[in-house]
């Protein structure tokens, strides 16, 4: 099957999908022929893509208790830094912004450099993923899976339980064959099996059911917290053929706080006479 072209059949209801994303991350099943979303230990859908390093490593909403307290080792957005050159003008211009310390690699990648250790943007990944296959065992393993039958739930425990192994990761229609290599190699490290990386457009398609419903060119747009992309898929009998891709790495939600912010603090320095301090980081917390 060609790389753009997908086509809906879930034969294996145990592998999980999760959508890799800037500020939080998500990871869901089918059930029923029905994408189901996990929920977290705090009973919510979204987990912060946020990692604080140190001699314990925290993921997701405990992390971001940190971002103030510990900014240098707190990492936020890294899916920005994927598959990315140091020397990037986009990269050079973003990290001017990061209260953590970036680096470039023997490879000429952007790398993350801690107090603890140095860190690749994919190792980085790893840790969100590892949280999301945890969040997925965990649910697997007592909620979701609750109102089946008693021969289903024991199916379900044999083959979930807290052995989460096959995923399929979201991408932004845009991203290169470097960039999804990059995802690839987080999901790896996390010790999942990616069997495909898709991108969000065509999950978003798959997961309202235009595969049954609709047909011919549909217009997909994908804003999320850190990237804009829009696709042209062409839908015939379930099967999706990507005609046309674009978009932003650096255009979401959080440059539209970003752009707020820096109005605010230029608004408050003329009316007060005093700048405000704020960064980032500043905007999770």
């Amino acid at each position: 099957m060609p790389e753009d072209t997908y086509r809906k059949q879930v034969k294996d209801p145990y592998v999980v999908g999760i959508d890799l994303g800037t500020t939080n991350s998500v990871v869901a099943i089918m059930k029923n022929n029905r994408p189901i979303v996990l929920r977290n230990e705090y009973g919510k859908s979204t987990t912060p893509s946020i990692v604080r390093l140190g001699k314990e490593e925290i993921v997701g909403e405990e992390a971001k208790k940190y971002l103030n307290t510990d900014p240098e080792n707190t990492i936020f957005a890294s899916k920005r830094l994927l598959g990315r050159k140091f020397t990037d003008p986009d990269i050079q211009e973003y990290i001017k912004a990061l209260p953590y310390r970036t680096m470039q690699s023997c490879n000429g990648d952007i790398w993350i450099k801690t107090s603890f250790g140095k860190y690749s943007p994919a190792q980085i990944g790893a840790k969100i993923l590892s949280k999301m296959k945890k969040i997925a065992e965990n649910a697997l393993g007592s909620k979701v899976f609750a109102s089946a039958s008693n021969s289903e739930s024991k199916i379900a425990k044999n083959h979930i339980g807290s052995s989460v192994r096959r995923a399929v990761i979201t991408v932004p229609a845009y991203f290169n064959d470097i960039q999804r290599q990059a995802t690839k190699n987080a999901g790896r490290i996390a010790g999942l099996d990616v069997i495909r990386v898709i991108n969000e457009p065509t999950a978003a398609a798959l997961a309202y059911g235009l595969d049954k419903s609709a047909g011919g060119n549909v217009a997909v747009y994908d804003l999320g917290g850190g990237t804009f992309d829009i696709s042209i898929l062409e839908i015939d009998n379930g099967v999706f053929h990507v005609k046309s891709t674009n978009g932003d790495t650096f255009l979401g939600g959080e440059d539209f706080d970003g752009e707020l912010m820096k109005f605010i603090i230029n608004m408050h320095e003329q009316q007060e006479g005093m700048r405000l301090d704020m960064k980032l980081c500043h905007l999770r917390s």
